[in-house]
């Protein structure tokens, strides 16, 4: 009995940690990526369109706004407001992104994925890095359903919104 008290004295202690690192992380990869692209929109609306799965004009208008999209979900996860929506929408947006690496690895497109700049069609002779990119963006994945799960993290807005101690079961 003293065994399962302690690990669940541990994960109390560590979990919160784990989620502060996991928010960062995540933070970090929406920073990047927004901020690669948004300062040529047009590019990334071409990559959108290079997956091949809805017309131009509809690829473009999406292109041009996931850099927005990106760089807000940074923002809100670095000061660790609204976490849990942050991390749904992060999800959402990982298994789109993961849907459509392997859906065009399944129909044979050689494109650049356009995650963390402008993407679209490979010269000829590149290959795609396909398996990277879907194992990289599972595991962003895991880090945005841990957040699902455990949103509240020391040093986060949603902490002090809620009147909450730095690490959980602390007093102040």
């Amino acid at each position: 009995m003293s065994t399962v008290r302690t690990r669940a004295t541990r994960w109390t202690i560590l979990r919160p940690w784990l989620g502060t690192a996991a928010r960062l992380g995540l933070a970090a990869v929406w920073l990047i990526a927004g901020g690669s692209k948004v300062g040529d929109l047009g590019a990334a609306g071409r990559a959108v369109n290079a997956y091949q799965v809805m017309p131009y004009d509809v690829a473009a208008v999406i292109g041009a706004a996931l850099p927005f999209v990106e760089l807000a979900l940074g923002v809100l996860l670095l000061v660790g407001l609204a976490t849990r929506l942050a991390a749904g929408i992060s999800t959402a947006l990982l298994v789109i992104f993961i849907t459509g690496i392997a859906s065009a690895w399944g129909r044979g497109l050689a494109i650049d994925c356009g995650c963390f700049g402008s993407g679209g069609q490979l010269a000829a002779g590149q290959a795609p890095s396909y398996l990277p990119e879907i194992l990289r963006d599972l595991g962003f994945l895991v880090l945005a359903g841990f957040l699902l799960i455990w949103p509240r993290t020391p040093f986060s807005v949603d902490g002090w919104l809620a009147g909450e101690p730095p690490v959980e079961g602390e007093d102040e």
